[in-house]
């Protein structure tokens, strides 16, 4: 054994484990005087001789840079205040392509690594001290030069005409895969939600504010939920909202994104003012609306990008155009071939009832490659909506498996409704994130204002919290009525499922139920938490709910 080799195979046990298998001889060879800082250039020497492969210099010094970033982990304890780049990140240049492959594989590297120039990233993950050797992508550059230099997204958006939302996703990206720290959000689930060991499970980056800037429609749906007359919003009001919006991001330390909804969002007086205005603050802008000429949508990517445009289908041609308006269906399609045309991400979504529920999967055939997403959410039965059936209990059980069946063939299919986690699991799936990526996130990470000012904790149903324009968002969602909401029902506490979960309570509310006590009626979890272990009610008499397939009248 050389003198040397046991603090060599510290640094460098992948280049020294290749070199041996390459060129034992050269390894026997190497001087007792080889140290951690000549390795590589002694590897170079001998490369340059043709007795070892060429790329084992570079593979020195990534592991170089490993130990460097090892080095910097206690950094990584500390808490950061504002967006930085991650402290143990080293960054080099390679001769040859690939080599991050080695890291992967016990030291077997590509068997012909490339002779080409790439920079290479090395990193410890600020969750779990894990080791990160990644070739960086020109999306990890720019992320990592914006945020050294202090460069807003919204700046190097308008310099290298690039789309913000692009550029937010990018960053979330970074984030996620610590490339970038950030400080940790304030908005946190409370402690019953904690059903597992994974925390990120209990907090969120990001919120949705969904903005419904106006009542006035062209549409006069069997199913709507409001049709109160409520003023709409002008625009000293939008840009008081939009400040305050701005604080409470800061303030909850989370990234901050607005849909903007109505009735027709596109119908108030003032929609491309008040939508620049929310793009100059930096949100990214998704839009709840109907179908628009071509040049008003062109008029509104010249602003900003829209993150995504939605629109509402309630079924096959002869059904939805009864619910909706003679005529929409084919405007619909038509409309979204505009989107598909223009660049612009589209989503389609329908109010599952009684009568719709089996064309959901043929209408997902129909938008087959012309929609982003197309998913469903349950009828909510208030305002018009009361007059229309839910499916019964077993029928839609049955359903969900149909359409997770079905989502394997089909890309168009979204998950969406939090129960469709029970058939996953019982499927031998994993879990998605439910309707908001944390189950039921009405009043947590979502939050519905109004025209006239007042914040709800979910759109479908009546949830008053408070009113935008005479108290701040942050005293909203700091509310005890804002906390009841967040905590979903009693009757879920102790439920795996819980934190991607916690049912629909805009449905249990519709019904006459109490969504802090009662679960959500259409719930199928055999593994549900029994009724009286948590305080809440787990079940329905029989005289309120109706049993086997027989449809919810309301």
């Amino acid at each position: 054994m050389q003198p040397d080799e046991e603090q060599l195979t510290e640094t460098f046990s992948v280049t020294l484990t290749v070199l041996r298998h390459s060129s034992p001889i050269e390894w026997a060879a190497l001087p007792d005087s080889t140290t951690p800082e000549d390795l590589p250039q002694r590897l170079q020497d001998l490369a340059e001789r043709g007795r070892a492969p060429g790329f084992l210099s570079d593979l020195a010094e990534i592991e170089r840079a490993v130990a460097l970033s090892r080095a910097h982990g206690h950094l990584l304890e500390d808490e950061v205040q504002e967006r930085t780049p991650n402290p143990t990140i080293q960054v080099l240049t390679a001769n040859w392509t690939g080599l991050p492959d080695c890291f992967l594989t016990d030291g077997q590297c590509p068997p012909q690594p490339s002779a080409e120039q790439e920079t290479i990233l090395v990193w410890l993950h600020p969750k779990g001290g894990t080791l990160q050797v990644k070739t960086a992508s020109n999306d990890d550059l720019l992320m990592l030069k914006m945020t050294t230099e202090g460069i807003s997204l919204q700046e190097t958006a308008k310099a290298f005409d690039l789309r913000l939302s692009s550029l937010q996703r990018t960053e979330a990206q970074a984030l996620r895969r610590g490339l970038l720290l950030a400080p940790e959000p304030r908005l946190q689930r409370q402690d019953h939600f904690a059903v597992d060991s994974d925390q990120s499970r209990l907090s969120a980056g990001v919120f949705t504010l969904q903005w419904h800037i106006t009542q006035a429609c062209d549409l006069n749906c069997k199913h709507c939920y409001d049709r109160s007359s409520r003023t709409s919003i002008d625009l000293e009001q939008a840009r008081a909202v939009l400040d305050d919006f701005q604080r409470f991001c800061a303030s909850k330390r989370v990234r901050g994104r607005i849909t903007l909804s109505g009735g027709n969002p596109l119908m108030h007086p003032q929609f491309e003012a008040i939508y620049a205005e929310a793009a100059e603050r930096g949100f990214p802008i998704g839009i709840l609306g109907n179908p628009a000429p071509e040049e008003r949508i062109r008029s509104i990517m010249e602003i900003q990008q829209p993150s995504f445009y939605q629109v509402s289908l309630e079924g096959l041609e002869a059904h939805n155009d009864h619910i909706r308006q003679p005529g929409h269906f084919n405007r619909v399609l038509d409309f979204l071939d505009l989107l598909q045309g223009l660049g612009l991400e589209s989503q389609v979504m329908l109010t599952l009832t009684r009568d719709n529920m089996q064309q959901v999967l043929p209408l997902a055939e129909q938008l087959r490659g012309r929609t982003g997403t197309f998913s469903f959410n349950r009828l909510s039965p208030v305002g018009e909506g009361s007059r229309l059936l839910l499916p019964g209990t077993e029928e839609f059980t049955g359903f969900l498996y149909q359409y997770l069946e079905a989502a394997r063939h089909n890309p168009v299919l979204g998950l969406k409704d939090n129960l469709l986690n029970i058939a996953r699991l019982e499927n031998g799936q994993p879990a998605f994130g439910g309707c908001t990526g944390f189950g039921c996130g009405a009043a947590f990470n979502f939050l519905a204002l109004l025209p006239d000012g007042e914040v709800h904790a979910c759109r479908k149903f009546p949830s008053f919290l408070g009113n935008a324009y005479q108290q701040s968002l942050e005293s909203i969602y700091d509310s005890a009525a804002a906390s009841t909401y967040r905590a979903g029902s009693a009757a879920c506490r102790g439920c795996e499922l819980l934190d991607r979960c916690g049912g629909c309570q805009a449905v249990v509310s519709g019904l006459g139920l109490d969504a802090s006590m009662d679960r959500d009626p259409y719930c199928f979890f055999r593994n549900a938490p029994a009724s009286g272990q948590s305080g809440g009610r787990a079940c329905v008499s029989a005289q309120t709910w109706p049993s086997e397939t027989e449809s919810v009248r309301v």
